[in-house]
């Protein structure tokens, strides 16, 4: 039986209560339909049944579940945060967070832009597994993401702000509510101040700077989850500071003219938005247990971005991939402090389920690793390397814009079903090519503690060039060690084409 063959609605009857008769409405992905009136008794039956079918076991006692809440930039290079040293830009809360919680100065992206990364933290895996190889590519319906694991330990889901891993219209087997979330106001791709956003498939103009709006949809997600004691997975994705950049006038006041104001603005706007959320959990009298993760989607942009090394966004170099984070969460981590382990994008979902108590029977092959240990002080070294993959074919445009537009026209005038249904991204579940596993294209890289080997094979094939680059002496790559650590590039390269085939297989649809 399929691993998404049920919801998690029983599930959520189990832990908070059901009447003595009520209605189910099962519905995943489209295969299943369950409905009927079934007794209490019957209610707590099935949910052992699910339980033994998702092959998921929930051991973290219901009053220890740690509210969850994912923040996402998009486009916030390592450099581009006060704390981290920028001469101009203005975040004051993001400031603070960095120096009373955990502060990670050596965290990646899974990918150098922005969809493979966003698809990582749903589903703890490299995105080239699934498909989602640059900007616009669907996540395939047979993934399994965070919000759906977390389902099953009764936890309430919410998606806020850039989705960006599928359609967010009504009947797309990629849009968030068929990804596991519950509640969503989400755009297709980046989005800007005064969005058309989708509500659950339904198009709603909104008034308002971007990042806040996202904020403002969580916290009424938040609020109504604190009052009915449920705990609750939020995810807030912002669109900015994506090009192009129109910053709100308060945020943009902050920079003198002949700067990068409406660039610099947005980031503050984020840091503004943010502040709020922070604000309001603590108001909510839920930080203590609420882990706050914040990260960036990529690397600094190139001209008005600043990296954390060589390249920017789009490249396999540190420039590309290392992004600011933190994260807080005072039940487990009562003191400030840095972590220079490198961790990655892939992580947040192993951490996450080790946290909560929730395994995944049959789990497709992971790349992340759990992070509790470092969260609890116990991690000093990575315990495995990192598999970096930029596979050479482009992105998918998804104007987001001019398609809510579109969305927000057809269901006014009761015409959606005239609306291009390719966009959907119907397709997204089929395995359409089957590539190679002996040949891997494009850049990889694999960072093995501070070794990062680069790996280059043209696209129509030729001779694979290597770089080699010790991280902790060199961070920013320029002295390639190539030829003087022959025997580490032999076992790192053997290693690294022993993980790409690995990630071949899975993108073949091994896993399921």
């Amino acid at each position: 039986m399929p691993r998404h063959f049920w919801t998690s609605n029983f599930l959520r009857f189990a832990f908070f209560g059901a009447d003595a008769a009520m209605n189910v409405c099962a519905n995943i992905k489209g295969r299943i339909t369950v409905v009927g009136r079934i007794g209490i008794n019957t209610c707590f039956a099935l949910v052992c049944i699910v339980t033994s079918v998702l092959g998921t076991s929930v051991v973290m006692a219901e009053e220890d579940r740690p509210n969850i809440v994912l923040v996402m930039a998009d486009d916030q290079g390592w450099g581009d945060m006060a704390y981290n040293g920028h001469p101009l830009i203005v975040t004051p809360n993001f400031d603070a967070m960095a120096a009373e919680s955990l502060r990670f100065d050596s965290f990646y992206a899974a990918a150098p832009v922005c969809s493979p990364t966003r698809g990582s933290v749903m589903t703890g895996r490299h995105p080239n597994r699934y498909g989602v190889f640059k900007w616009g590519h669907a996540l395939r319906p047979q993934e399994t993401t965070i919000a759906e694991a977390l389902k099953t330990a009764g936890y309430a889901t919410g998606h806020f702000g850039k989705w960006h891993l599928g359609s967010v219209r009504t009947g797309s087997p990629c849009n968030p509510g068929a990804c596991g979330f519950d509640t969503w106001l989400s755009a297709e791709n980046f989005y800007d101040n005064d969005p058309i956003l989708s509500r659950e498939g339904t198009a709603v103009p909104i008034e308002g700077e971007s990042s806040m709006i996202a904020v403002d949809a969580a916290l009424e997600f938040i609020e109504d989850c604190v009052e009915e004691e449920e705990p609750f997975l939020a995810v807030v994705w912002f669109g900015s500071p994506h090009s192009p950049h129109r910053a709100a006038e308060e945020d943009k006041a902050h920079y003198p003219e002949g700067t990068s104001q409406d660039f610099l603005g947005e980031i503050t706007g984020m840091d503004r938005a943010f502040g709020k959320l922070r604000t309001a959990i603590t108001d909510q009298g839920i930080r203590e247990n609420t882990i706050l993760w914040y990260c960036s989607d990529n690397g600094g942009l190139p001209r008005v971005g600043s990296t954390g090394g060589r390249g920017n966004k789009g490249q396999v170099y540190e420039g590309g991939l290392r992004v600011p984070a933190i994260l807080e969460w005072p039940a487990k981590i009562a003191a400030p402090r840095t972590s220079d382990v490198r961790c990655n994008t892939c992580d947040i979902y192993p951490t996450l389920l080790d946290i909560t108590g929730v395994s995944i029977e049959n789990q497709c092959p992971l790349d992340g690793v759990s992070l509790l240990p470092l969260l609890e002080g116990e991690m000093e070294t990575r315990p495995q390397p990192m598999g970096f993959w930029d596979y050479p074919i482009g992105g998918i445009s998804t104007p987001s814009a001019t398609w809510m537009a579109e969305l927000l026209a057809a269901q006014q005038e009761g015409r959606e079903g005239e609306l291009d249904q390719s966009k959907l991204r119907l397709d997204a579940a089929e395995i359409k090519q089957e590539y190679s596993l002996t040949s891997f294209p494009g850049h990889s890289a694999w960072t093995d503690g501070d070794w990062k080997l680069h790996r280059i094979e043209p696209k129509g094939g030729g001779d694979v060039q290597l770089e080699l680059y010790n991280l902790a002496d060199d961070p920013k790559e320029t002295a390639d060690l190539l030829d003087s650590e022959s025997e580490r590039v032999e076992a790192m390269s053997e290693a690294l084409e022993g993980w790409l085939e690995s990630v071949a297989g899975s993108l073949n649809g091994e896993d399921y």
